[in-house]
Formats: C-alpha cells, sequence, structure tokens
C-alpha cells in the first residue's frame, strides 16, 4: 500500500494535503506548496514573504488546528494496488485518535478529522493503516505506520507570566539606564511563520521611559528626573506577534517604576534666627531646647550632625542629633546665672552625613542657623560662699564654746536675709547649735576625742521670706586632744618565766598605750613603783624608746614553789602636764619548750597553739560526754539483746557466732583455761586423759631429772610441732570441710643468751655533778631536775 497524489504516478498511491481555506468550499492542493506569499499591508503596498520549500515525505499528514467548518475536514487517502474498484478491499485505520478523531472510508480509503484540533495541546498524531480482503479478512498489505502533524495557525496571543512587575531605578540617572527587562512568549509554532516573533513597544510611560522591541529592555529615556519631584511611574508594555504586522495578536503588562534617593538635596533650616527662653534653674546636662533642618531625601541621605560653631555658645551649651527625629537637642552643660548674664547667642551648623561626590558640583551640603537664648530670672535658694566647711574645737570645752560660723548669701538681686538651721536627720545635732541669723556654730556639751574625733553635720540656709527654697552644706568638725588619759600597759595577757631563767635574761619587752593623740609621736617612760621595797626577783629596763624590759634578778624559778608573781609598772607619757598610770602584769613560772621565738608552757602548750577558748573548751568537753553515754547505751542494748546462734537452717556457709558471756573471772576455772592460749605445754597436756598417765620419752645415758610434760613439750622443735599440728587438724572430723587458718601461739625455746636490758641490773651511783646541765637551755631542764633530784635521794 502506498501513499500516492492526485495525478497517480505509480499504481499504488495515495493523494496528499488537501487543504481547505475559509473563504468557500474545499480545494485540493496540489502537492508541491507556492513559493511565495503576499500580505496586503495598511498602506497599500504589498509585502513578498518568501518562505522555503517543503519536501513531502510519503508517510505524513497535515491537518490544520482550530477547523471550524460544518463538516469533517479531509485529511488524505490511502490506496491499495490491490484495489480494483469492486469494493473488495476494506481499509482499516488504527492508532492515537483513530475512530475518535480520525476516521477513514473502509471503501474508498478518504481520512477525514471529525474535531477541531488544537496544536498548542497535540502537534502529531501516529496511527496505523491496512488494507484487507473483504471477503477472506486476509491482509493485502503489511501494517503501514503515518503520522498526522496538526499545522500551526496564530490562535495565540503573546502574555507575560511574571507581570505585573515592580522595578527602581535612581534619581537623577543618565539617559538610557537600564531599569527591568521583561519577557513575553507565545504559544505558537516558532518555526512556522511570524505567529511566535514578538515585537515590543511601550503602550504608557513615555517620555520617561523606552522600550527595547526585540530584548524588551526598558530604559530611562529622560534626563535628571527628580524622586521629590514625582517619585512613582506606571509605565504599560505592549507584546504583538506577527512580527508586528497589521493582524497580530498583543498582549500587555504594567511596570510600576519607583525612583529611590540619592543624596542631592543640602540640609535646610526653615528660617535663620530662632529664640529660645530658658530659666536659670535649669539642671545641667538636661535637654533645654530643640532645633530642625529639613532635608528632602530619605534614608541615611537626609542624616544631619548638628553642632555649636562659635565658643561662646559652645561653652555653656551642647547639641546632640535625635536620630529619629532628626532635631538637635540642645542641653546645658553649664549652671546659668540670670545675675551674671540674661542672653546667649548660638550659632547652629546642621551638614549631611553621608555626602555623593556626583552631586558635589551642588555646593556644600550643610546649612546655619543663629540661636538667641534668653535666661530667666528665678527665685534662687541661698548660696553659701564654700562648697564645704571643716571646722575644728578642743575637747572638753566647756558648752556654748564656739566652734566656726558659715555664710550664705541670697543670690537674686533682691538679697533676701537668710535663716540658718541644722538638718535634725543627723546626729551631730545633738552636739551643736546655730545661731539662726549670723550662721555661728557651737558646741552644746563638752565632747570626748576618744569618744567621736570627728562630727559631720549639714546646715540649711533659707530666705526668710520663702522658707520653702533651701540649700545644704557639710560641716565636718574636728575634736583637737587634750591630755587627759594616763598611758597603761598595752598588753593584758600573761608573762611566762621558764624555770630555767638566769640572772640578767630578758623576760619579755612592754609597751604602753594612750587613748590620747600626740603629733609628734607617743614617748613613754617606765619604772617601778618608787614606795615599794625592790623587787628580788624582777627588775625593770627603760629601753628609751617608749618601751621596757622585764629582766630576771635569780635563777632557778620553780612552778611548784611559786607559779605566779605579781609585778606592778608605772608609766609616764609625755604630754603637757605629763599623766601616768600604774599596771600590774602577772608573771607565770612553768618549764617552757621552744616553738620559734614563743615560749609556751607545756601545760598549756596544745591549747594555746589551738587557740581554744574556754567556752570552746567546754563546748567540746561536752560533746566527748555525749558520745560516751551513747557508746554505754549502744554497748548495754547489744547485750540485752540476744541474737539466734543460727540465721537459717538453710544457710550453710561458715558463721562467725558472737557470745556476749563473760567469764567467771580467776575462781571460775571450770570456764576456760587460758593458759592454752599462751603455752603450748598446756595445751598439749589437755590433750591427755587426766585419769591415764601420759608416755614419755626414754633417754640414752644418765638418768634425767624429772620434768613436767610442759618442759619435755618445749624441746620439741618447731618444725616437728607444726607437722604434729597438721596431722591433727587433718584427722579432725569437726572442722569445716574447707581450707582454714589455724593459729598456734608456740614460739620455742627461749634464748640462750638471756637478757641485755640495763632496767633489772644493778648499777653504782655516780659521783658525777650534773648542774651543768642547767647551763645547756630548757631542752635539759627536765634531764637536771631528774639527776638533780636523784643526787639529793643519795645523799639523804
Amino acid at each position: 500500500m502506498r501513499i500516492s497524489t492526485t495525478s497517480c504516478l505509480c499504481p499504488f498511491l495515495v493523494c496528499l494535503c488537501f487543504i481547505q481555506r475559509c473563504y468557500g468550499a474545499s480545494h485540493h492542493v496540489p502537492a508541491k506548496v507556492p513559493t511565495k506569499n503576499q500580505t496586503k499591508l495598511a498602506n497599500g503596498e504589498t509585502e513578498v514573504h518568501h518562505r522555503p520549500k517543503r519536501g513531502w515525505i510519503w508517510n505524513q499528514f497535515f491537518v490544520l488546528e482550530e477547523h471550524m467548518g460544518p463538516d469533517a475536514q479531509y485529511v488524505g487517502k490511502l490506496h491499495s494496488n490491490s484495489d480494483k474498484g469492486d469494493g473488495s478491499v476494506r481499509y482499516i485505520l488504527s492508532g492515537e485518535g483513530a475512530g475518535t478523531i480520525f476516521i477513514i472510508d473502509e471503501v474508498t480509503g478518504d481520512i477525514h478529522a471529525t474535531k477541531s484540533l488544537d496544536r498548542e495541546r497535540k502537534t502529531h498524531y501516529v496511527l496505523h493503516a491496512q488494507a484487507l480482503d473483504r471477503n477472506t479478512e486476509e491482509a493485502l498489505e503489511p501494517k503501514s505506520e503515518f503520522i498526522i502533524k496538526v499545522q500551526d495557525i496564530n490562535d495565540n496571543a503573546p502574555k507575560f507570566p511574571d507581570g505585573p512587575f515592580v522595578a527602581t531605578v535612581p534619581e537623577m540617572s543618565e539617559v538610557g539606564t537600564s531599569v527591568l527587562q521583561v519577557t513575553a512568549t507565545d504559544a505558537d509554532d516558532p518555526t512556522y511563520g511570524n505567529s511566535a516573533r514578538i515585537v515590543y513597544s511601550i503602550l504608557q510611560g513615555q517620555p520617561y521611559f523606552s522600550v527595547d522591541p526585540k530584548t524588551g529592555i526598558i530604559r530611562t529615556a529622560l534626563a535628571n528626573m527628580d524622586r521629590e519631584a514625582r517619585e512613582h511611574y506606571t509605565v504599560v508594555i505592549q507584546a504583538k506577534d506577527m512580527a508586528g504586522q497589521v493582524g497580530g495578536l498583543s498582549g500587555s503588562t504594567t511596570i510600576n517604576i519607583t525612583l529611590t534617593d540619592v543624596n542631592d538635596n543640602p540640609p535646610k533650616f526653615p528660617q535663620k534666627n530662632y529664640q529660645l527662653y530658658v530659666p536659670e534653674s535649669a539642671q545641667e546636662g538636661k535637654p533645654v531646647g530643640k532645633i530642625k533642618a529639613n532635608d528632602e531625601d530619605l534614608g541615611i541621605n537626609a542624616d544631619i550632625k548638628y553642632s555649636i560653631i562659635n565658643s561662646e555658645g559652645a561653652n555653656m551649651f551642647s547639641i546632640s542629633t535625635d536620630r529619629d527625629t532628626r532635631e538637635g537637642i540642645i542641653s546645658l552643660k553649664k549652671a546659668l546665672n540670670y545675675e551674671r548674664k540674661k542672653t546667649y547667642t548660638l550659632h547652629i551648623e546642621g551638614v549631611n552625613t553621608h555626602m555623593d561626590p556626583r552631586f558635589s558640583y551642588l555646593g556644600a551640603f550643610k546649612d546655619t542657623a543663629t540661636l538667641k537664648i534668653t535666661v530667666g530670672d528665678v527665685d534662687e535658694a541661698p548660696v553659701f560662699s564654700m562648697d564645704y566647711y571643716i571646722m575644728d574645737v578642743y575637747e572638753n570645752a566647756p558648752s556654748g564654746t564656739e566652734v566656726g560660723a558659715v555664710t550664705a548669701r541670697d543670690p537674686d538681686s533682691r538679697n533676701s536675709p537668710v535663716r540658718y538651721i541644722l538638718d535634725s536627720k543627723e546626729e551631730g545635732e545633738r552636739y551643736f547649735r546655730i545661731d539662726e541669723s549670723s550662721g555661728v556654730v557651737r558646741t552644746t556639751q563638752p565632747l570626748d576625742r576618744e569618744d567621736m574625733p570627728w562630727h559631720n553635720i549639714t546646715v540649711m540656709a533659707s530666705e526668710v521670706d520663702n522658707p520653702s527654697l533651701l540649700s545644704h552644706v557639710p560641716v565636718t568638725v574636728q575634736i583637737l586632744d587634750v591630755n587627759d588619759n594616763p598611758p597603761e600597759i598595752a598588753t593584758d595577757e600573761e608573762v611566762i618565766v621558764c624555770e630555767s631563767s638566769r640572772p640578767g635574761q630578758v623576760i619579755q619587752t612592754v609597751t604602753a598605750v594612750d587613748k590620747d593623740d600626740f603629733a609628734n609621736g607617743q614617748r613613754f617612760s617606765f619604772a617601778l613603783p618608787s614606795q615599794l621595797p625592790v623587787n628580788p626577783n624582777f627588775t625593770l629596763k627603760d629601753n628609751e624608746d617608749s618601751t621596757a624590759s622585764i629582766i630576771a634578778r635569780r635563777r632557778r624559778f620553780n612552778h611548784l614553789t611559786q607559779e605566779l608573781y605579781e609585778l606592778p609598772i608605772v608609766v609616764w607619757d609625755g604630754g603637757e602636764p605629763s599623766l601616768s598610770g600604774t599596771s600590774t602584769l602577772t608573771l607565770r613560772v612553768c618549764p617552757c619548750q621552744r616553738h620559734g621565738r614563743i615560749r609556751l608552757c607545756q601545760g598549756e602548750a596544745f591549747l594555746s597553739s589551738a587557740g581554744l577558748s574556754t567556752g570552746a573548751l567546754i563546748a567540746i568537753l561536752l560533746c566527748i560526754v555525749i558520745l560516751l553515754a551513747i557508746v554505754v547505751l549502744f554497748i548495754t542494748l547489744r547485750r540485752s539483746k540476744k541474737e539466734p546462734l543460727i540465721i537459717s537452717e538453710e544457710d550453710i556457709r561458715e558463721n562467725v557466732v558472737t557470745y556476749d558471756d563473760e567469764g567467771g573471772g580467776e575462781e571460775d576455772t571450770e570456764a576456760f583455761d587460758i593458759i592454752a592460749l599462751r603455752n603450748p605445754a598446756a595445751a598439749e597436756e589437755l590433750k591427755f586423759r587426766r585419769d591415764v598417765r601420759p608416755e614419755t620419752r626414754q633417754h640414752r645415758g644418765p638418768a634425767p631429772s624429772r620434768r613436767s610434760p610442759s618442759v619435755e613439750l618445749d624441746e620439741v622443735d618447731v618444725h616437728e610441732f607444726i607437722k604434729q599440728r597438721l596431722v591433727e587438724a587433718d584427722m579432725d572430723t569437726s572442722v569445716p570441710p574447707y581450707d582454714s587458718l589455724q593459729t598456734y601461739a608456740y614460739e620455742g625455746q627461749g634464748s640462750p643468751t638471756g637478757s641485755i636490758s640495763p632496767l633489772d641490773s644493778p648499777g653504782t651511783q655516780s659521783e658525777q655533778d650534773y648542774n651543768y646541765l642547767d647551763d645547756w637551755g630548757p631542752e635539759f631542764q627536765k634531764l637536771a631536775e631528774l639527776y638533780g633530784a636523784a643526787e639529793s635521794e643519795v645523799t639523804t
């Protein structure tokens, strides 16, 4: 089976490409398509379109899309060489759309499309044709495959899938600055004709913007577009197919273009001169006013920095920028005084912080303004002549003594009289009072420097006719010292006297203290009371450096003979007049041991080194007593509670059984013989029956003397003793069935050399003198006492 044209050049062909035009009936188009088409333009001219020749392929059919005719659209014809025209051949069609979209005349082989096709949905259909013998249903030709292609027409308008668009471009941009590129799509076939050939044009937005007809790039078309004049623009772009020719389909989209800001405008003050009223009571560091320069730019391009450029204003005021409102905040640097200066003039400058060099030709991006500040008069509180006062008075001065005076005045022009009072909230009011008119401070009672050397008071001043306005000033009163306190020994602790002290030895160096104050340093003198007899044990040496040394006058103190000594000492100070005081020191005699430079009594060494007080010792002893009571109570409860010897019948493990029974003492001879624990002979003797006499060893030679069994057992070698006990343990059926440790207190025979200890050996008395041990120091004191006591016993 072949597809042939209408000329029937070969015996088995099919006619191709019957194209139906919309102007009337169907016409059979020859196999070759015309090489030229003509289009009539709007101006009456004719445009000739050249299109390439299409080579017809034998297995392809073409059908136009969007057929709207009342009849089915003719597609083509199938014909077989076996068809004689007698109707014996039957043509059948299968494949995509066969029977639904495409139908075939079984007798003639004509193919028709029954539905309108859309190329944008499906571009082609693949079908299979076959010729059968109508009588036998046998295939006259093999099954052939062919394609029906849907031929495109311009039925789709261009579209902007991403529209509408939003774009920005800086203001004052040059002509031709690219803004945005838009792209339209056409669903028609771009390879056939001009159905998908798009041309762009601008419908709205001229003369500010233009569009490239081929690429769709939107550019600026007007120079120096100012955002401050107009910020938003709406541009409408059209896309038209058929290369923009008449009859082409079109689509449009909207682009909203916004001009972004650049710093092309300097700041400007709305006016050149300003006035501001500030009361003289305004607080330092607080805002007193504000000023603002306008800038038509936005964002950082409108940031302004304010400054005061004249020294008169900069010394008294400061200015800062509020980032939110872009205002200049004027603050007070120093306190105002209406009586001194009533007006101030400030020259304020506002400058952009972010400059654009492209617009430097416009001039300096700054502006200045003048601000005149008028100081307002306010009724002020009195002002003291000093920020603080320091006064002094001698201690023990009588009540009413003048300490000093404060002065304050009214700073206002009226110069109102001032009244003085003391702050009642302070403790110093008990010791001082102030004259309301003169401001003189006096004492109310004698003062003691040793009790409180400094007093702090606060004086308040107010106008007589306006008591509500108060001012405060601190006053410090120093109490000067007089010599009214006698000196005394600095330490209250006992002085340790070692028993080994020698005549002339320094026992301890003492110092004195005095509550009074001496400008050139304290000077003290020491001596023993002159009205008392000479002390035979101790003397005192004044070192003339405000210290004194206690010196021993004899040797060999004994704490058993006398433990405590009292030594009164008289101390004079160097004041005018000089005062003296007597202090009595307690000296304790005890054996000493050295701990660095500190000597401690042996009985008190532990407590002193531990640093424990009497209360702490009592608490420790009480805790120990409580712990002992708890232990005794626990032992008593354990003894009263009898535990079973066997915990469980099923527990066959080895157990340690504890008995709380005690023996009957030495008279209880039947309870247990402890000799067996330490005397192996006794342990061996217990193994013999008491009613049977044990066998003894036979010795050769002279008959030995009769000895006890224990003596005989001592002569047994230790090795034999261990072997004998090992055999007994193996034969014992009462021991546990596993290994155990057997302990025996057998030591064997004693040493034949005897003892070398000198404790039991007699000695002879030495006639050596051990008194020189006293000169060796306290370390040998105890040894000297032992030999001294021994000598005295021998002498006695």
